[in-house]
């Protein structure tokens, strides 16, 4: 727990600018420059969201980066049948009749991203050495283009050079093949990848004898599946898109659809038209959910908008069980009183438990509730009555719950209400884990896990005829932990920012420059390439957009390549990039994979890796033998809308131990904030999706030009003596060590007393590498204790 200390000189970690560089031999690297000071503006926080300005800044965006042709045609492909799937979140699409535009604005980002227009040569390397990259913002590594070409960064080099791709891949396999053991290896997997690329990483890794596979599921969702897995013994959501159309009551927590899903406004619109009401929790008012304006109908190009919240929660942050658990006592005293509130017909035939929860429930004291939720009894109660009075009931979450040390039991206690209410497994309720990357979902699915299960172990090695090693792996937090002790020598990057999205920035850093090489398979350049190995690689690949063809078995003929993703409902379609390639140099990142592993692995397996580069339809056959539900897989996938895999908990099946849903018991979380500290949450600017950042402008909450920012109560500053726009520092302080960010602009916004949020990843640096979900291990990006003071010599506009 973090306390009010000042920070000694010997004992703060910082990354501005002007604190201590870090550098391995390839020249001092900076990890979060200092913006350009008198650049922030602010403007009144938006009460409703998309429309016309969210159609206008996607073409103006996609024209800008990648020219009117390039930028605007493949819009017309994206999440169509014959298309590609959007590479922004997993987000399903209707299972039928598709719209045309079946895309929001941040997909379109998303395509025009990697439709870029710019190309980074070789020149461009010999013009900036690595230590001039990164003294500019992760934003401007962005847009500096589309990689053409693989480059080598080599031992004690200042500038990244060219290589061919079979010296890449031998310097690769050379690197493997020299290690005392293979655990000191690690597969890193970002949830952009495909099924197919996503497969084969998987047989690489454990082929070469570790489960070292963290993936970027780590960090968001680990403790989703955790809590799902152990009350459902499924980890997977419950719900179907229809179900919208059926649902009495949507719950909307820790989540802002208007910029990270905006396509879920859709689904929450029509859940109103047809009678529904929608509550959202969540520490600050998002412009979407208060107000959603349609791109799809005239009347919301016009301005016209639906009022989506019907209630708003605002807790504080990590308010969540303490607030959860007020509803469920009061529909328990209800129950206690005069009965009929419990589903009993439900709990009786499908549960185990109940007696434990109701013990919990009946004993926690309401000062203690209203107090840690900052929800006041009366609109607890307004809640409840709505919980009490309909049954067909979804519950939507996103990593405002997930992301917090307790972000397990977060998720444990709305899936207890959804229990009590026997609101699972029927049309209209369930649970909806709304995933983020397009395929994160899918990777887990086809085996990327650091803790394989025997059966998927033992499947691969009938198949494919080796012995795939039983031990777990190392997830993403103790990968960075085993590079910072020297336990990891080379580490692969299918793709992600490993560097930006880890908490503790330095630590993070500091850990991937202590390996010996660091491989990173991706489109463009990110910090990640800056703070790197004693060497490093870089493989670029064609985007999910572009064109990958393949050479059938006369060796004449070719024809499009197709691969595969999953999305958040459990849906496997098809996706096929029908564009021209960014250089004529690049490859499928599938096909990046099979020829590292042949490099590597030759015939030590039974597979063919080279026929599996040059024919997914082979890696498909092999899936569809080792991952239940896959059968078919090379038929099915090619049908519209492709195929949904199976859930059990859906149809009220419940895979635990006992074949029931287990209830359980989710303490409130001790306090942490005491007197002059602040609760900081890490949010998403408009113009982002996870690490990547499209712009500089924040359009919902009205913050432009800059990124360092501090959204803090006006009342707090006026506490702490602050103006709007003046420079502070913040610091959080856990385990002796204390972390500090340097000269940010604080800004007053409607957020809690004592609560602060501030941009993901320029505030990661405050997050300790230590603090995690004793369950899922996942980072607590948040919730971490702070306290703010003004910056020396600082002073307010």
């Amino acid at each position: 727990m973090s306390t009010t200390v000042p920070p000694s000189s010997s004992d703060v970690i910082a990354v501005q600018a002007d604190s201590p560089s870090l550098d391995n031999g390839h020249g001092p690297i900076e990890l979060i420059p200092t913006e350009e000071d008198g650049l922030l503006k602010q403007k009144p926080v938006k009460t409703k969201g998309t429309g016309l300005p969210a159609v206008l800044s996607s073409f103006r965006y996609a024209i800008g980066e990648a020219g009117p042709l390039r930028g605007t045609l493949p819009m017309l492909q994206i999440n169509q049948g014959d298309g590609f799937d959007c590479p922004g979140c997993a987000w399903p699409d209707p299972d039928k009749e598709r719209s045309a535009f079946e895309f929001c604005e941040n997909g379109a980002k998303a395509v025009a991203h990697e439709s870029d227009k710019r190309r980074i040569t070789r020149s461009f390397f010999e013009r900036y050495s690595v230590s001039e990259m990164s003294r500019h913002s992760d934003y401007w590594l962005e847009q500096q283009g589309r990689l053409t070409e693989p480059m080598v960064l080599r031992e004690n080099a200042t500038h990244y050079q060219p290589i061919s791709w079979d010296e890449a891949f031998g310097m690769v396999a050379d690197q493997l093949q020299g290690l005392d053991s293979p655990d000191e290896a690690c597969f890193y997997t970002s949830g952009k990848a495909t099924n197919e690329a996503a497969f084969a990483f998987q047989v690489f890794a454990r082929g070469l004898g570790t489960n070292n596979m963290p993936d970027c599921s780590n960090m968001c969702h680990e403790s989703s599946g955790r809590a799902m897995t152990r009350m459902f013994g499924h980890g997977k959501g419950t719900v179907l898109l229809e179900d919208f159309k059926k649902a009495e009551l949507v719950f909307v927590v820790g989540q802002n659809p208007g910029t990270n899903h905006p396509r879920q406004l859709t689904a929450l619109q029509q859940a109103k038209r047809a009678g529904a009401k929608v509550i959202l929790v969540n520490p600050l008012p998002e412009a979407g959910m208060m107000g959603f304006m349609n791109p799809q109908e005239v009347g919301g190009m016009l301005g016209k908008s639906t009022q989506l919240t019907d209630e708003f929660l605002q807790v504080k942050i990590n308010g969540d069980i303490p607030l959860f658990k007020g509803i469920l006592k009061q529909l328990v005293e209800w129950d206690d009183a005069q009965g009929g509130i419990i589903d009993r017909d439900f709990v009786e035939q499908h549960t185990i438990d109940l007696d434990d929860l109701l013990a919990d429930v009946r004993a926690a004291e309401w000062n203690d509730i209203v107090r840690r939720s900052g929800i006041g009894r009366d609109q607890i109660t307004t809640v409840a009555e709505l919980v009490r009075d309909r049954e067909r009931i979804i519950i939507c979450w996103c990593l405002g719950v997930t992301q917090h040390r307790n972000g397990t039991q977060n998720v444990q206690e709305f899936l207890n209400l959804l229990l009590l209410r026997g609101a699972i497994g029927k049309p209209g309720a369930g649970a909806c884990c709304v995933r983020g990357h397009s395929n994160v979902q899918g990777d887990r699915t086809m085996g990327v896990w650091e803790q394989p299960k025997k059966p998927l172990l033992d499947r691969m090695q009938e198949v494919f005829q080796f012995e795939p090693p039983r031990h777990h792996g190392f997830d993403s937090h103790s990968s960075a932990i085993a590079m910072h002790e020297g336990k990891l020598k080379v580490f692969v990057s299918l793709g992600g920012n490993f560097l930006m999205a880890m908490p503790d920035t330095r630590y993070a850093a500091e850990a991937l420059q202590n390996t010996d090489l660091t491989v990173r398979i991706g489109t463009k350049l990110n910090r990640a390439d800056l703070a790197t190995g004693r060497q490093s690689l870089l493989l670029p690949c064609l985007g999910r957009t572009e064109r990958d063809v393949r050479v059938n078995a006369d060796g004449k003929t070719e024809c499009l390549q197709l691969s595969s993703t999953e999305n958040s409902m459990g849906v496997v379609q098809r996706t096929t990039g029908r564009f021209e390639p960014a250089s004529a140099e690049l490859m499928n990142e599938t096909e990046i994979i099979c020829r590292l592993a042949h490099a590597t692995l030759g015939d030590r397996m039974k597979v063919d890796w080279l026929g599996w580069a040059n024919d997914y339809d082979q890696i498909r056959d092999a899936v569809a033998q080792v991952i239940p539900g896959f059968e078919d897989y090379n038929v099915r996938v090619r049908q519209d809308g492709g195929f949904y895999l199976p859930n059990g908990p859906r149809e009220r099946q419940f895979p635990t131990p006992t074949g029931k849903a287990v209830f359980t018991v989710n303490p409130i979380p001790p306090e942490e904030v005491g007197p002059g500290q602040f609760a900081m949450t890490t949010v998403r600017s408009h113009d982002q999706f996870n690490t990547t950042i499209y712009g500089l402008h924040d359009r919902y909450r009205g913050i432009y030009n800059a990124r360092q920012v501090v959204m803090m109560n006006q009342a707090d500053m006026d506490e702490l003596g602050l103006t709007a726009e003046q420079s502070v520092d913040v610091a959080s302080l856990f385990e002796g060590k204390t972390r500090q960010v340097r000269g940010f602009k604080v800004v007053p916004y409607p957020i809690p007393r004592q609560c602060l949020a501030m941009y993901f990843p320029e505030a990661n640096p405050l997050i300790p590498m230590g603090s995690t979900d004793e369950f899922s291990n996942c980072p607590s990006y948040k919730h971490t204790v702070v306290t703010v003071s003004a910056a020396n010599g600082s002073q307010g506009h």
